[in-house]
């Protein structure tokens, strides 16, 4: 899962960031102590004010106080190469001792990982909010802790939707209403429908899940060509496309930064948004509602599909052999006061049920962040813990756009994706 859960302006991280934290010298994967810690983490600012610097030198100092012999070595990199780098250390032989990135099964297929259970107290692993845990688990052992996370909802611009004369819609159709009310308004996107590589498969999950379909059926097998993933991209293809109701740009060329862009300039009636474009939206004094994804017409009355949630992974190494110092580590990682912290700055929602109870009961959050809140603890994740996942989310990225394109045959290419994930999964 290449999670983007925060502005991707951080892919191009400002310079100085990409350099050991905590005045340890040592390179990373290469800690010759065995009390230094290496871990590797992606670096979610953008700005030297926001980055993850701060936060990782006031939580490894105030760990290393705690725990005198053992020190920890961060170094960040941005969210567009950590899995690719952590990638290369390890098939170098010189993993980290731990990881906070984007993806964790390749590494547990390869047993290369120590369980949840060898880190942490019973109570600990048993805090992850619940669907977390299940995606970082493989069978039923978790391997990659859940970090942050976010959940999406729809998003709408209530000051075009009240010059629309529109409510916020709850069944597709009505979607299709409020989106013709809006372009005869001259709203640019009536509703944005980012299907270009940069993030297509967190769209193109919505718009199954909210007809009943998704990337998996009941047992965890993909069912990426099922009739219902087939239905929906027809009805989009129809309904939303071809009308002209989803922008001046084709769907396979719009990219999520480029269409959160143009909602915080005003541009945009709807699209599916997470926490923190709500709140740089507000900031920006637009005016934002929120409700789940409108569901299909014909799927069955009082049904309410989950929502997608997106999480990072936290996993830690086996190569070094430093089990126990790793633990600690962990441990006060996860502590609520520093996995709070961590997520209020970025807003993000923690991994842990004490956490969010905290953040919730501090006053943190506010009436939305509760709802996207509410939306995760039932949600449901893309299945990063099949070690093909990788390959397939890449292949739905890159192709799922095509299936709404003007002679697009979304049977065709719904099956085209289904048979490039079997091959994938086929060549582990």
């Amino acid at each position: 899962m290449r999670r983007r859960i925060i502005g991707q302006a951080a892919a191009a991280v400002v310079l100085g960031l990409q350099v050991p934290l905590s005045g340890c010298g040592s390179s990373a994967g290469s800690a010759d102590d065995a009390g230094t810690l290496v871990l590797v983490a992606a670096e979610y600012g953008d700005t030297p004010a926001t980055s993850s610097k701060a936060f990782w030198d006031k939580v490894t100092g105030d760990f290393t106080a705690a725990n005198p012999g053992v020190k920890i070595e961060v170094k960040l990199l941005p969210w567009a190469d950590v899995d690719r780098e952590v990638t290369k250390m390890v098939k170098a032989g010189k993993a980290p001792d731990i990881a906070l990135m984007g993806s964790y099964s390749d590494f547990a297929a390869q047993d290369r990982l120590y369980s949840a259970d060898e880190l942490l107290p019973v109570s600990a692993e048993a805090n992850f909010l619940p669907p977390l845990a299940e995606a970082g688990s493989v069978g039923s052992t978790l391997y990659g802790l859940p970090f942050v996370a976010s959940s999406r909802l729809l998003f709408y611009n209530e000051a075009l939707f009240e010059k629309a004369g529109v409510k916020a819609p709850k069944t597709w159709s009505e979607l299709k209403a409020a989106a013709k009310a809006l372009k005869a308004k001259g709203v640019e996107y009536p509703y944005a429908l980012p299907l270009g590589p940069e993030e297509a498969h967190a769209e193109a999950m919505i718009w199954e899940l909210s007809n009943g379909g998704g990337y998996a059926d009941s047992s965890g097998n993909y069912s990426l060509a099922s009739a219902q993933n087939i239905k929906t991209w027809n009805w989009v293809k129809d309904q939303l496309v071809a009308p002209g109701l989803t922008g001046p740009v084709a769907p396979s060329q719009l990219n999520r930064a480029d269409a959160f862009a143009a909602f915080l300039r005003g541009e945009v009636g709807m699209l599916n948004g997470y926490p923190s474009l709500y709140h740089e939206a507000r900031a920006k004094g637009i005016g934002v509602g929120t409700v789940a994804m409108p569901v299909s017409d014909t799927l069955r009355a009082g049904v309410a599909p989950p929502a997608v949630g997106v999480a990072d992974w936290m996993m830690a190494f086996k190569q070094n052999g430093h089990r126990e110092e790793i633990g600690r580590f962990l441990e006060f990682v996860y502590a609520d006061e520093n996995l709070s912290d961590f997520a209020g700055r970025y807003h993000l929602l923690p991994s842990t049920v004490s956490a969010s109870r905290s953040l919730a009961g501090s006053g943190g959050m506010d009436t939305t962040d509760r709802e996207f809140l509410d939306a995760l603890r039932s949600a449901q994740l893309y299945p990063v813990n099949d070690p093909s996942w990788m390959a397939v989310s890449d292949t739905i990225k890159r192709n799922i756009g095509r299936a709404v394109e003007p002679g697009g045959d979304p049977k065709a290419v719904l099956e085209e994706i289904a048979t490039k994930a079997k091959q994938a999964g086929a060549g582990r």
